[in-house]
This record gives C-alpha cells, sequence and structure tokens, in this order.
C-alpha cells in the first residue's frame, strides 16, 4: 500500500517535518511493508521556508531582525535563480510568529510586524526581483505597519508600536510610503496567505484572530478601529490602481488576504503585494499532485482540527486534490472540532485526534511525539490493507 504522508506543523510542539516522520514510524510500528512517501507542508505560516527548501534547494540567506517586541532574534530568507530571475521565499512568522512569544507576552496591541520589514529590506538588498512571501501564524495586529516602517515608509514609532497606536496615525507618519511603493515598483510580490480574509469586520483580521493572539474582546474593538483609521489615512497618502471594473480606485482593505497575519497582508498589498493562496503556492512549489496520482492514501493533519482548517488551511487544499484522484484522506490532529458531515462534504474519509479530553490535552502535550506515533499506529490498523 502506498500512503502519502502530508500533515502541516502542530503548531507549539512538531513541525511540520517532525509530525510527519512521527506519523510514518507510528504507522510503520503496525504496517513496515507499506511504502511511505513522507511530505511536510505548510500554508504561508511556520514552517514555510523549510518546506520550500526541502523541495527546491537553493541558498539559506541568515540575517538578524525584530521580533514582534523588537528583541534580535535569527532569521533567513531562500535564494532562488528562477527563469533568469532571482526569487527570495521570505517566512513572515519568522519575525512576527506567535510563537516567538511567551503567553504572558502576547498582546497585539503593542506587537509589531517590524522584523518582516527587515527581511524584505534583505531580500532586496541581495538582489531578489520576486518575493513569495509565507504568512501565517502571527503574534500581530498591526496591519503591516511595523513592516512599513522598516522599509522607510514613514514614522517608525508611530507605526511602529502595535496596532492600537495607529488610532493616532497622520498622514505625516506615512510621508515615506510613495518612495517605498516605488522601490518595490520593479519587484513581484507574491503573498502566500493562510487565510483569504478582509481585513476588517466580521470576518476580518481583528475579529476573527486578535482573541488568539492574546487581546481582549476590548482590545480587539480597538485594534478594529485602529486599523480603520490607517486604511483611511493610506488611502489618502496614496493612489492605487483602479478596478477595471468600476474604475474606481481599489479598497485593499477589502482584498482577499488583506487580513492575512494580522493585516500584514494590506501593509504588503499597499507596496503591490498580490494575494496567493499559501497552501496553493507550497502544493504547487513541491508538486503535490503529481505526487499524489500514485497514492492509494493521502494521511494529513495539523495541530488543531476546526473550522479554520477549512478556510485556506493545508488540510482542506490536499483534500480538494485527493478527492479529484479518488484517492481516501484521513486526518489526524491534536485536537478535532468538526462534524462528520462537514468532513465527508470536503472529501476527507476519517479524521482522529490524539487528545479528546482536557486530561488527554495535558498528556499529549507533555509527551507530542509519543502520544502522535500511537495515534498513527491505531490508524494504521484500521487503514492499511
Amino acid at each position: 500500500m502506498r500512503v502519502l504522508i502530508a500533515p502541516d506543523s502542530f503548531s507549539g510542539t512538531l513541525t511540520a517535518t517532525e509530525a510527519a516522520e512521527t506519523i510514518a514510524a507510528g504507522w510503520r510500528d503496525h504496517a513496515p511493508h507499506d511504502e511511505l512517501t513522507v511530505l511536510p507542508l505548510s500554508d504561508g505560516g511556520p514552517g514555510f521556508l523549510e518546506v520550500v527548501h526541502g523541495a527546491l534547494g537553493g541558498d539559506l540567506v541568515s540575517v538578524s531582525v525584530s521580533d514582534p517586541l523588537g528583541r534580535t532574534v535569527p532569521g533567513a530568507f531562500l535564494l532562488r535563480d528562477e527563469g533568469g530571475r532571482r526569487t527570495a521565499y521570505v517566512e513572515a512568522a519568522q519575525a512576527c510568529g506567535l510563537h516567538l512569544l511567551e503567553e504572558g507576552e502576547q498582546d497585539p496591541a503593542v506587537t509589531s510586524t517590524y522584523g518582516v520589514g527587515e527581511l524584505l529590506a534583505a531580500a532586496v538588498d541581495a538582489g531578489a526581483t520576486r518575493i513569495v512571501v509565507g504568512l501565517g501564524g502571527s503574534g500581530t495586529n498591526d496591519g503591516g505597519a511595523g513592516a512599513l516602517a522598516a522599509l522607510g515608509a514613514g514614522d517608525a514609532y508611530a507605526l511602529g508600536r502595535g496596532g492600537v497606536a495607529l488610532a493616532a496615525l497622520t498622514d505625516d507618519d506615512l510621508a515615506g510610503l510613495e518612495q517605498v511603493r516605488q522601490r518595490f515598483g520593479e519587484i513581484e510580490l507574491v503573498l502566500a496567505c493562510d487565510v483569504d480574509i478582509a481585513l476588517l469586520g466580521f470576518h476580518g483580521a481583528s475579529a476573527s484572530y486578535a482573541a488568539g493572539k492574546g487581546a481582549t474582546p476590548e482590545v480587539a474593538q480597538q485594534l478594529e478601529a485602529a486599523l480603520g483609521h490607517f486604511t483611511d489615512v493610506a488611502s489618502r497618502v496614496v493612489q492605487v490602481s483602479t478596478d477595471l471594473l468600476s474604475g474606481e480606485a481599489r479598497r485593499l482593505e477589502r482584498e482577499p488576504g488583506a487580513g492575512a497575519d494580522g493585516g500584514l497582508g494590506f501593509g504588503l498589498m499597499l507596496l503591490g503585494g498580490r494575494y496567493r493562496s499559501g497552501v496553493g503556492t507550497v502544493l504547487e512549489t513541491v508538486g503535490f499532485d503529481r505526487l499524489l496520482s500514485t497514492q492509494h492514501l493521502l494521511l494529513t493533519g495539523e495541530g488543531t482540527f476546526d473550522w479554520q482548517s477549512l478556510r485556506g488551511k493545508v488540510v482542506a487544499g490536499v483534500a480538494a486534490l485527493a478527492l479529484e484522484h479518488a484517492v481516501p484522506t484521513v486526518v489526524v490532529a491534536g485536537q478535532c472540532s468538526i462534524g462528520r458531515r462537514e468532513t465527508m462534504a470536503h472529501g476527507i474519509s476519517g479524521t482522529y485526534a490524539v487528545a479528546r479530553s482536557p486530561d488527554e490535552v495535558l498528556t499529549a502535550l507533555a509527551d507530542p511525539v509519543g502520544t502522535l506515533r500511537s495515534l498513527a499506529r491505531r490508524v494504521a490498523v484500521t487503514w492499511s490493507v
């Protein structure tokens, strides 16, 4: 039996590579003669760079950048010559990821994407004319203002203090934005986003994800208002491209992906960035469709399989392609909160959770490798033939 093992990371416990290898080990415990293909994946969030580098090779360029609270952390970007152009692959989470913060430090009111701008500046300085930025897993909600500050778009103090501070932004604070836009005018900027949400509204960045980054409901409302003010200021300072149908200026805050990474998508769209599905980008890069066509079973997974998993995440992306190839999809996850009717509608044949109770969650966190390996072994008992 040929099994393709292609999970995302199990956030906070295992990288995608670690998760894939652990699942494979558990499967082999029961079915050692099955032919396994291990393929770690990413939706643009943490692990994006590792997955792309593993698939494409290229040169990893090390840099030092700022984390969400301004501390220096190691980072890197991937540099490759592709079709006569120099392409850089950047993982935003290396600079603004939630995993860089201790639980008591998580506060999207003050965290900043400044380090992402430093990564982009380094890629440009290295000669990149095409930059693919993986967006996902951030601990920030500043609309990309910090990243713009690092690139020279305006006052670093006004732009780099987190989302809530943007409520006091003035037009003068973005005085350098047009110059930065011109600098990026010759650069193709691809935004490989983990979600397709807009910046504002009931399904926007603040309403949907700020709480998971440490915000109270009151702070989430403050962030929503501050980002709304930020978009107003930005729209006065620069003239974005015109919508071909309406003839009016595009409202970037309404674009799919503008709300990705706490609005970092919006900030990069001000520089000409274009949304693309993060998982779609990764699947194309690793040649997933070609690999899948030869398999009997697809085994995927992530830390928490919930409603967000069905909106641009790895599980939904691979399950859709598996359905086209008539390959059954099985999901293994730390926790599952989606019913069978919903999973079947997305072509998923089975779901299995490491933890189904609070006590089991604690056990899984204490031994993520052992518990996931044990689950994979039980799945193999059911599915290996």
